[in-house]
């Protein structure tokens, strides 16, 4: 990556809503060629501009990390059904023993268990570990200013 391209997504990474003239001020790059790098990089390595949530304000205070080892038989069902559970945040495939990790809001304690529970009712699941998430010490740092 070149090193205007780094800056650009330094302050994009930042902040996504700031505008091309305020990213030209504070970088000394043409207004025109931050535009340009922003359109020849969306689909490639910018894969989408979203907003991140204080899901706690939303009324979700429970975060937890699910992670899950299933029957292999019972992959794609179980991966099917996280994709469109209305709880999973995020969901990685993963190694090291287990397949899945589910990053998951909530809206209680006994709402975790209820779905932790669900999942091992509907499918083959032979372990599990349940992180709850208490407090953000850093969230998307990387790449910013």
């Amino acid at each position: 990556m070149k090193t205007t391209d780094m800056k650009i997504m330094q302050h994009i990474r930042q902040n996504a809503r700031m505008n091309l003239t305020a990213i030209s001020r504070k970088t000394g790059i043409p207004v025109s060629t931050i535009f340009d790098r922003l359109q020849a990089h969306e689909g490639s390595f910018i894969t989408k501009f979203t907003a991140l949530v204080d899901f706690a304000k939303l009324g979700f205070p429970v975060r937890a990390n699910v992670f899950l080892k299933v029957d292999p038989q019972s992959r794609d069902g179980i991966r099917n059904h996280l994709l469109v559970h209305q709880s999973v945040n995020n969901l990685y495939r993963i190694n090291n023993g287990y397949d899945f990790a589910a990053e998951c809001v909530f809206t209680s304690i006994k709402e975790v268990e209820e779905f932790v529970e669900a999942l091992e009712m509907q499918f083959k699941v032979l372990d599990k570990h349940v992180f709850h998430i208490i407090d953000d010490i850093a969230r998307e740092k990387v790449l910013t200013v």
